[in-house]
């Protein structure tokens, strides 16, 4: 059986902190999708709008050929894109983890027989740094 992994991000500025987690979970599954968030999401949750338009951002990751599949992340209903999706893994950076949040999800997921898969977070380099440095020029 194929393995089918799943994650999100903005990916706005385009970074190596995103190229590296990619690259890490097309090593552990054979199809990745990856969710982009849109512009309005990212906004309603963020409360700014990405430098990079959802359209291109979408683009940017498709091209990359660790991904197999692009489809737009409109909310932040993770299982509503198991549910569309049926993934069976489920990458995140791991500050994300011990959240009340993901352990909540950690639990859901076990019950479907999704595993959740928290990959090292990149700490030099992070689209919020690079957009305080750009809001710096």
């Amino acid at each position: 059986m194929k393995s089918i992994g799943y994650t999100t991000g903005v990916y706005d500025l385009f970074h190596i902190g995103h190229l590296n987690l990619l690259r890490r979970a097309k090593l552990e599954c054979d199809n990745l999708i990856v969710g982009v968030t849109t512009d309005e999401l990212s906004e309603s949750r963020k409360g700014k709008r990405p430098i990079i338009p959802f359209t291109e951002r979408m683009e940017i990751v498709s091209q990359i050929k660790f991904v197999d599949e692009v489809v737009p992340q409109t909310n932040m209903d993770k299982m509503e894109a198991w549910r569309n999706i049926k993934f069976n893994k489920m990458f995140v950076g791991d500050d994300w983890k011990g959240s009340d949040k993901w352990n909540q999800l950690e639990k859901e997921f076990a019950a479907v027989g999704v595993e959740i898969v928290y990959f090292p977070y990149t700490q030099h380099t992070s689209s919020t740094k690079l957009r305080e440095i750009l809001e710096k020029i």
